[in-house]
């Protein structure tokens, strides 16, 4: 991998002084107590509805115990299974595609899955994904199937504007992939992290990488964020020890 400082040369982001204004700063959860790192996952049955409250952090290497939890919640609902993630303190988008295939699992089956509460964190992931308005379904009527086919038009919606911004996102991977020699998955990952921790749509965030390759410095907040997402990814992977 080159070195951050040639990387981010290659984007032409010129060096400024200062800190950056506008950084998204979270906010902890009080929930009375210290929050875990393996996903605490408790389910609530209520008038044939499930509830799921599901605390600490979800991504690649926590998802599998909250995959078992929702496939088996939306197998026993009557109508639906909604989400408490008041209690999480990191989503990433391994948690994302969680949350989607369970909830399209649900719409299959004439059900819903809906998000009642959220952190900031999983809140950021979801707007800036344009996927909030999937999850923020209003309460069931008695034909369910008639509110999964609503769900399913809402989602072909969602669908379709995501569709418009999708090329600027995948050039701007490409751009990361190629710039930091990352993989398809850390770009993907990196882009994420950075429209998360500066609070700015997805699409927004590519598009600001690629004036950045038309010779135009990112701002401030981007430069920080990109450099501390990449900076992650070089700890992750160095040897412990």
């Amino acid at each position: 991998m080159p070195t951050l400082e040639a990387a981010m040369q290659q984007l032409r982001i010129r060096d400024r002084s200062g800190a950056a204004d506008g950084a998204a700063v979270d906010t902890p959860v009080d929930l009375g107590e210290a929050m875990p790192y393996e996903p605490v996952i408790e389910t609530l049955a209520h008038d044939g509805d499930i509830t799921v409250r599901v605390r600490g952090e979800l991504d690649m290497d926590s998802e599998e115990p909250l995959r078992s939890v929702l496939e088996d919640s939306v197998s026993r609902c009557a109508r639906r299974v909604e989400l408490d993630l008041s209690g999480v303190t990191f989503c990433d988008c391994s948690g994302l595609n969680l949350l989607l295939a369970a909830r399209r699992r649900a719409v299959l089956r004439g059900k819903s899955l809906t998000v009642r509460a959220a952190s900031s964190a999983v809140r950021r992931l979801l707007v800036n994904t344009d996927t909030w308005p999937l999850f923020a379904g209003t309460r069931p009527t008695e034909d369910a199937l008639s509110e999964g086919q609503d769900d399913l038009r809402n989602e072909v919606a969602q669908l379709r504007r995501a569709m418009r911004t999708r090329p600027a996102i995948d050039q701007a991977t490409g751009i990361l992939m190629a710039t930091f020699s990352l993989s398809s998955d850390d770009a993907w990952a990196v882009l994420v992290a950075v429209s998360q921790n500066t609070n700015t749509k997805l699409h927004q965030v590519a598009e600001e990488l690629l004036t950045a390759i038309n010779g135009e410095a990112l701002p401030d907040a981007l430069q920080t964020h990109l450099a501390a997402a990449v900076s992650d990814l070089g700890d992750a992977a160095a040897p412990s020890g």
